[in-house]
């Protein structure tokens, strides 16, 4: 017995040459000794079994020459077993450790381990979480939420922002939220501090129209006009796009790292960037929201799909700086939100806006 457990340490630990460390070795060792400790419990338990069994059906029947013979063959029998699941276990382990010799010089990036699977009880190679390395962390895939103020300016105005004359309020009461599943990559060498962007997002636009009108359409025109229906609590129009990104980030003040004798620039840094490139978008739906109350009822929702007035195109150009996660940020847009049959003043998209939050992927 101990010349087989000699046997399988002596295995185990030849790994170690192939990039295990002696913490993961020394713990595969001490999971394999205990599944070998529990093999020969279990059959010690029902070996001593059968043998009080045999001392008490045969107490006073037999010799003692007779019992003693019967024990030997229960011992006997117990140890081909014993040998038998043992030898098994020793081929389980012969085979994992052919199995991470050839993963590891085949992929050199990966760690493997040896590990007892707690259903089958049998050993295991099993394939651990990739190890990442600098040029890993110079693409990332990530999922990005803004907060945005919007605003819409003249064509004669495009930078108005806020301006006094349009048609929607110059309040809070504006809203954008941009969610954007977005791809980054670094653009040139590992030490180049450009990095290219581009993603699939979501934007809805909040807009409310000032001195207490609300949107309204007849088939032919999107207008505003006075609301008589009762108490007005609440009204907006809200515009959803799907967006399509594609802009270049630059590092301000990059921060380098060396690995295996190539200078990487380090993406896990807290780093200072500005950020530029444009964006494209198409409508997906478009509604008036009204919110009231009348003499006899407190809360009144009415929700009316626009047909006319607003375009199905949307295209822009963006700017910002960041620092880590947060980004502020400006955008315009190039095509009107409202086309000719909206009977407004104000038709183009300007919006500033925050980068808080940020899950990686």
């Amino acid at each position: 017995m101990k010349t087989k457990i000699t046997l399988f340490s002596t295995l185990l630990i030849s790994t170690l040459a192939f990039g295990q460390n002696d913490k993961n070795i020394h713990s595969e060792m001490n999971t394999y000794t205990k599944k070998i400790d529990s093999i020969i419990l279990s059959e010690k338990v029902k070996m001593n079994i059968e043998l009080d069994k045999l001392d008490k059906n045969f107490k006073g029947k037999s010799s003692t020459e007779e019992i003693q013979k019967q024990k030997t063959e229960i011992a006997e029998r117990y140890q081909n077993i014993l040998n038998e699941k043992i030898e098994n276990e020793k081929g389980n382990l012969e085979n994992s450790t052919k199995e991470m010799v050839r993963n590891i010089v085949l992929n050199p990036d990966k760690r493997y381990s040896l590990t007892i699977d707690p259903q089958s009880g049998l050993l295991g190679i099993f394939n651990n979480k990739r190890v990442k390395l600098p040029k890993d962390y110079l693409h990332s895939i990530k999922l990005t939420a803004s907060f945005v103020s919007p605003s819409l300016t003249s064509g004669d105005k495009p930078f108005g922002f806020y301006n006094k004359n349009s048609d929607v309020k110059r309040t809070s009461n504006n809203l954008s939220v941009y969610t954007y599943l977005r791809y980054e990559n670094q653009l040139g060498k590992f030490t180049s501090p450009v990095f290219y962007r581009t993603g699939l997002g979501l934007r809805v636009d909040y807009f409310t129209p000032e001195n207490n009108k609300v949107f309204a359409q007849d088939g032919k025109n999107l207008f505003l006009q006075d609301f008589a229906k009762g108490h007005l609590k609440k009204t907006l129009i809200y515009n959803s796009y799907i967006t399509i990104p594609l802009e270049l980030r630059w590092v301000l003040n990059p921060k380098y790292i060396d690995y295996e004798g190539v200078k990487y620039i380090d993406s896990r840094k807290t780093q200072f960037y500005v950020t530029g490139g444009f964006y494209g978008g198409i409508k997906t739906g478009s509604t008036i929201y009204n919110k009231y109350s009348t003499d006899y009822t407190k809360k009144i929702v009415e929700k009316e799909r626009v047909m006319v007035g607003v375009n199905n195109v949307i295209a822009g150009a963006r700017i910002g700086i960041g620092y880590g996660g947060v980004a502020l940020f400006i955008q315009k847009d190039f095509t009107p939100t409202f086309n000719n049959d909206a009977l407004i003043t104000s038709k183009y998209g300007l919006q500033i806006g925050l980068e808080l939050l940020s899950v990686n992927f």
